[in-house]
């Protein structure tokens, strides 16, 4: 895919007079891991949320594969894990994802069932994802972020609720997303995981990004 992957210019957000994001300037423009570390409340998620078309920027213009986003506009190719992940609770980690990909149909059930078994869990387990453990729930939202073969990714604290074996197939997974030259921007409170997954590594304080490597 030709031009620039993410560009974001003079982006703000200003709610009740407090800056939760403040004059960001951001641009990508080859495949990579790109680390956000700061403190919770710091602005990561909220700046995460405006690149994924969720939230509409008090000033500034978000382009992703230079499409400009926002207003009811969400980018292509893209996934993203934000937040606890949100399923039905009553149906299985497949089912929740079968509704999911019928939205716009670009995944077939054998794609499904191949993405469920990438990130470690069961596609034939009928358990409830109520019954699922805290891990199992940022396991199934990281397939349901990558099932339709996005270009760019976000992950938002993906290793939350994961034991040590969890984090390292995590780990993995992400260093394999970028050897498929995929291009993915990550926040993690894991000095470890910034370190070992990162090629370029940004702060975020009180809303202002800054690059740190």
């Amino acid at each position: 895919m030709s031009g620039t992957i993410l560009e974001i210019q003079n982006l703000s957000k200003v709610i009740k007079e407090r800056y939760l994001l403040k004059n960001i300037q951001l641009n990508v423009d080859k495949p990579g891991v790109y680390g956000i570390v700061g403190r919770n409340g710091s602005g990561k998620s909220v700046l995460f949320k405006a690149i994924a078309g969720l939230l509409v920027p008090t000033e500034g213009t978000v382009k992703v594969f230079d499409e400009n986003i926002g207003k009811g506009k969400f980018p292509n190719n893209f996934g993203a894990l934000l937040d606890t992940p949100g399923f039905l609770p009553h149906y299985s980690g497949f089912r929740n994802l079968k509704l999911l990909a019928s939205i716009q149909n670009r995944v077939t059930e054998e794609e499904l069932r191949e993405v469920i078994s990438f990130v470690g869990l069961d596609p034939d387990d009928k358990v409830a994802v109520r019954k699922y453990s805290l891990g199992m729930k940022q396991r199934l939202g990281i397939a349901q972020a990558i099932m339709e073969k996005p270009k760019l990714l976000i992950l938002d604290e993906p290793m939350n609720g994961l034991d040590e074996s969890g984090v390292n197939d995590i780990r993995k997974m992400v260093l394999d997303f970028k050897r498929q030259g995929m291009t993915i921007l990550l926040a993690s409170h894991n000095a470890e995981d910034i370190s070992l997954l990162c090629d370029v590594v940004y702060k975020m304080d009180n809303g202002v990004l800054t690059i740190q490597s």
